[in-house]
């Protein structure tokens, strides 16, 4: 998904950013950080930790501290590509073209107001200690047994075997959202600031 970023940062900017996106799943993040993940249905927690990563992004920049701001730029966006692999967002876009012929996924609509307004919108709980037991797959099947369907287990989009067709749009409206996230975050950046985000 970073790689819809292309060639607007440097490959040291882009290790660093990868890293931190990637470090949000390790273990120690995936329990008791909602925020990291929009899991629980704790959107306006997770909205409030975006919004705070970015004030950092922007803040360090401002004190010419390029590391950090890359850090905090990737693990804000691993939260904004895990609303749709988590929430049922997905879900309610697709069932929108009930009977129809459902648009290849790279015409999914990521920022759609209606969708993540809507009352009907959740994400997958998590529910211990049988979550737990989800994330290894020798566990795996066992766990899901147990687990209700409105669990993060049953509910995410984390891979094909998981979400099915659905992950294809998933990864796309993920892959759409990292560039909107881009945007939104280096608009009104200096010809200083860009230089030291992008690091060219």
């Amino acid at each position: 998904m970073l790689t819809s970023l292309g060639e607007r940062f440097s490959a040291r900017a882009m290790s660093a950013i990868t890293y931190a996106n990637v470090n949000q799943d390790r273990m120690s993040g995936q329990f008791g950080h909602d925020e990291f993940h929009f899991d629980n249905n704790a959107f306006e927690k997770t909205y409030v930790y975006i919004e705070d990563q970015r004030a950092l992004v922007i803040s360090s920049l401002t004190a010419g501290d390029a590391i950090t701001a890359w850090q905090a730029f990737g693990r804000f966006l691993h939260s904004t590509q895990d609303f749709y692999a988590h929430s049922n967002y997905i879900t309610l876009w697709t069932n929108r073209f009930d009977g129809q012929t459902l648009p290849p996924p790279p015409e999914v609509d990521p920022m759609d107001p209606s969708l993540i307004n809507s009352p009907d919108l959740r994400s997958g709980k998590v529910y211990y200690p049988f979550e737990f037991l989800y994330f290894f797959r020798k566990t795996r099947a066992f766990s899901l047994r147990y687990l209700p369907k409105d669990s993060h287990a049953w509910m995410n989009l984390d891979s094909p075997e998981q979400g099915g067709f659905k992950f294809d749009y998933a990864m796309q409206a993920a892959i759409k959202r990292t560039v909107i996230e881009f945007d939104k975050t280096t608009k009104g950046f200096s010809e200083e600031m860009c230089r030291l985000f992008l690091d060219k």
